[in-house]
């Protein structure tokens, strides 16, 4: 039976490391070693924080001005309005990535998680608008569910990516209403007839789309949101169709009240919300997706009875409050394969890595040396960031981060039956693998030009020795057994390790011959030797099927 029930006891290294894995972007030994020592109460306490920013925003590009702005109007010398708006988008991307990079928390894979939920492109608008996207995102990653999806309706972002800027009483637009009950919040089940669905009907659209009449995007970015301080849209009071809006029995017949100003308009709109939010089925719906983003894509029966339905409970009665699920869910017998006799099945190593899940934790885990972004803010940005980790490490593996395909998000996340298998496939396969190799030269590797830097670079003879990941480097049996034990989900039985060991480490050599070399390298600093079979050992470990999961 599948148990919500807190783990007890220690977590260990093996459900230390797939907490770390899950819940952050940012995987470092220390961190690791830290959770493995807690319980799953304790450790999880540690990652649903919202840790403060690393940077209020993207550094102003201005070579003359060295620290972070507080406004986001950017001209940099030189440049035409195409290319600063083309410049700045990536820098707000590189920005987010940083963060997500520095995160110590869950809050980024939060952010990720409603960006994927409530998608949008990042040129949907301008790129001020999509800093406020992605701001009111980190605002709500821990807190009310509720709250985030009312704020929603009023992002100018989001306002032009469903065209509910376009939603008049003289000529409705549905676009947005439409995807708010569909794929925000309740889901409309299979369908009962023409027109009615499990959870609405077509003219609970028709009557949704009537209360979110008269939103307008505001550019100026002078309209603020009052409980955050975010820039929202505004409304235009005489485009709002002010008769009473009547639902259907999905919704107890309820009719929700024209407004009589601009003001009542955000109360319609509450009440909608709340109207909405009242039914069971919301929290369902949003703790499915919970699930397949934190746990594993196959809801059986069983899971539906013995997880989601109690979750939903818990979200529920906390009135939305996402840190309390995530919670019950991240402590649970459940997440860690504890909830029955089978200690290695599905969960463990279960899911294939996204492309951000392959390359953000990498480099946290090799504590790689990112170009700062205040003394170096080209390479910090454009070299890096741009075009190594959007466009090589991400965009080659079919994540176009901030331009999913469409307003569903991106496929392993919701299509089925594939899911997660979605990461991993023909045309994002070379882009997966060519990781190590970027990593430990430093260059772009794949696309056109030549390979030039990308402003960062993986010195393994170093790390391994200062690291601290490998106890005892001249110990070649330790040292294989530390870098498997960190870098792979489950523990690899003895012929696995063996091939790791004997074949791609030693090469078939004596292990004398590595401690030997090791020594040498210590005593006169030279290094060849003993990168050889270390960049040999963690390309594969890295080429390996295991390391493509989590």
């Amino acid at each position: 039976m599948a148990s919500l029930d807190t783990l007890q006891g220690t977590l260990g290294h093996r459900r230390a490391t797939h907490l770390l894995r899950r819940a952050s972007f940012r995987f470092t030994k220390w961190k690791v070693d830290q959770m493995a020592t807690q319980t799953a109460e304790e450790a999880v306490d540690t990652l649903v924080i919202a840790f403060p920013p690393d940077l209020a925003q993207p550094v102003y590009d201005d070579p003359q001005t060295t620290t972070v702005e507080s406004v986001m109007w950017i001209n940099p010398v030189g440049q035409t309005p195409p290319d600063q708006d083309f410049n700045l988008q990536r820098r707000i991307i590189g920005w987010w990535l940083h963060e997500a990079l520095n995160d110590a928390g869950v809050g980024h894979k939060m952010v990720f998680f409603w960006h994927q939920y409530l998608a949008v492109t990042a040129n949907t608008l301008n790129n001020f608008t999509f800093y406020d996207y992605l701001a009111l995102l980190r605002w709500g990653a821990l807190g009310n569910f509720k709250k985030l999806a009312t704020k929603i309706v009023a992002d100018n972002t989001m306002l032009r990516y469903l065209n509910n800027d376009q939603n008049t009483e003289q000529n409705p637009n549905e676009n947005f209403a439409r995807e708010f009950l569909e794929l925000f919040t309740i889901g409309k089940g299979p369908q009962i007839a023409p027109g009615d669905y499990t959870h609405y009907t077509e003219d609970d659209i028709v009557q949704a789309a009537r209360v979110l009449t008269g939103f307008r995007t505001r550019t100026q970015r002078d309209q603020l949101d009052p409980e955050t301080g975010i820039p929202r849209g505004i409304v235009q009071f005489n485009r709002h169709d002010t008769g009473s809006k009547t639902f259907s029995e999905k919704f107890q017949n309820t009719t929700i009240q024209g407004a009589a100003n601009a003001a009542g308009v955000y109360t319609e709109v509450s009440n909608f919300v709340n109207m909405v939010f009242a039914q069971a089925e919301v929290a369902k719906n949003i703790c499915r997706r919970l699930y397949r983003f934190f746990v594993h894509p196959n809801i059986t029966p069983a899971i539906e009875t013995d997880i989601i339905a109690p979750l939903a409970d818990t979200f529920r009665n906390n009135n939305y409050e996402i840190a309390s699920v995530l919670k019950k869910l991240l402590q649970s017998e459940h997440f860690y394969d504890a909830d029955d006799s089978d200690n290695k099945d599905e969960i463990v190593g279960g899911m294939i890595k996204s492309p951000l899940d392959l390359a953000l934790p990498a480099l946290s885990f090799f504590n790689i040396a990112i170009p700062d972004p205040i003394t170096n803010n080209y390479d910090h940005y454009i070299r890096f960031f741009q075009q190594g980790v959007i466009e090589r490490m991400l965009g080659y593996a079919n994540l176009p981060l901030f331009y999913p395909v469409d307003v569903a998000g991106y496929a392993a996340y919701h299509q089925a039956p594939e899911y997660n298998r979605n990461w991993f496939n023909s045309s994002s396969i070379i882009a997966r693998y060519k990781l190590p190799q970027m990593l430990l030269t430093g260059k772009r590797v794949l696309g056109g030009g030549p390979n030039t830097s990308i402003g960062i670079k993986l010195n393994i003879v170093p790390w391994v020795r200062d690291s601290g990941v490998c106890s005892d480097p001249s110990d070649p049996y330790v040292l294989v057994r530390d870098l498997l034990d960190y870098m792979l989900p489950e523990t690899v039985d003895d012929d696995r390790f063996n091939y790791f060991y004997n074949q791609i480490f030693l090469d078939n050599l004596p292990a004398s011959d590595w401690t030997y070399e090791w020594q040498n390298y210590l005593n006169t600093g030279n290094e060849q030797e003993v990168k050889i079979a270390l960049e040999r050992l963690v390309t594969y470990i890295m080429f390996s099927p295991e390391y493509q999961t989590f």
